[in-house]
């Protein structure tokens, strides 16, 4: 009954949407901040941990702080200056940031205009898919597809990194979610990933091979696979399209008016959830009208 209601409403489901996501946005920032610190933690306990197996002196130990439970949920979310513990009632979406004047109530130290953003964005994208497809399987896939895209692109512009622990879960459910012809075909669906994958790949050994130098990273090649498994095999030329040449645009424009040096890396990755954004919700309405306008 209450489904019913909602799907009924377009203007109740839309802002349900937005206010769940504005929550959902919240535990993204947590995602966004912890999940690159728990990989490292991860890298350097196993480093650690085979040093010891492999020195006989048993000189070797491993550091107490990475023992210690580090994940999602644990430990609870302090100040970084004062260490102050953050209660509920300063972790209200939106709300919290603006009470609090983007300080922290106890040191006054200043909280990234990052965690408003990333909420907004996030409750801002839902309310627009809901309204758009409404309160049915379509339009929920694609939101929580929005989701995964939004901390990755934070990750990837923090640390030029594209975790395994998104993408690839990303690229399975695609594959599952297009077994029942949501977004595209199965086949369509399974060639993308493979195609999305290879044709990186492939652009990555080539300039490695001209240059030397690696012009991306694997976690490229894997967004690319999951975005061909969303969107669909004939959906990759519009987005390998787009992402080059915003990300060209905007590299250039970096160059040009600030120092980011020519030879500084810049994440591509989001400039492909940028356009697999873009092609899964509208990718056939582009290529139709291209396609009109140059008479096909």
């Amino acid at each position: 009954m209450l489904l019913q209601t909602i799907s009924a409403n377009i203007w109740l489901a839309v802002g349900l949407a937005f206010i769940f996501s504005l929550l959902v946005g919240s535990f993204l920032n947590v995602v966004i901040h912890r999940l690159p610190l728990m990989m490292e933690r991860e890298w350097k306990l196993e480093a650690q941990l085979m040093a010891a197996a492999t020195d006989d002196s048993g000189h070797q130990q491993v550091s107490p702080e990475l023992t210690q439970p580090y994940n999602l949920a644990v430990p609870a979310s302090t100040c970084p200056g004062c260490q102050h513990r953050i209660r509920w009632y300063e972790n209200i979406p939106l709300i919290s940031y603006l009470f609090l004047r983007g300080q922290c109530s106890s040191c006054a130290a200043p909280i990234s205009l990052r965690y408003p953003v990333i909420e907004l964005l996030t409750a801002a994208i839902s309310a627009l898919i809901v309204y758009l497809y409404g309160f049915n399987l379509i339009a929920l896939s694609a939101v929580f597809f929005s989701w995964c895209l939004v901390a990755l692109t934070a990750i990837d512009i923090d640390h030029q990194l594209l975790p395994d622990k998104i993408t690839l879960p990303l690229l399975w459910l695609g594959l599952i979610i297009n077994s029942f012809g949501i977004f595209t075909t199965l086949p369509l669906a399974l060639w993308g990933a493979v195609l999305g994958y290879l044709s990186l790949w492939s652009v990555y050994w080539l300039f490695k091979l001209v240059t030397g130098k690696e012009g991306m990273g694997y976690g490229d090649f894997k967004l690319l696979a999951a975005l061909g498994a969303w969107a669909g095999a004939d959906m990759l030329p519009l987005i390998i399209l787009c992402s080059s040449l915003i990300g060209a645009i905007v590299g250039g424009l970096m160059i040009a008016l600030t120092r980011h040096g020519s030879q500084t890396p810049i994440p591509f990755g989001p400039y492909l959830a940028g356009a697999g954004w873009i092609a899964l919700l509208w990718g056939h309405e582009i290529t139709g009208l291209y396609l009109s306008y140059i008479g096909l």
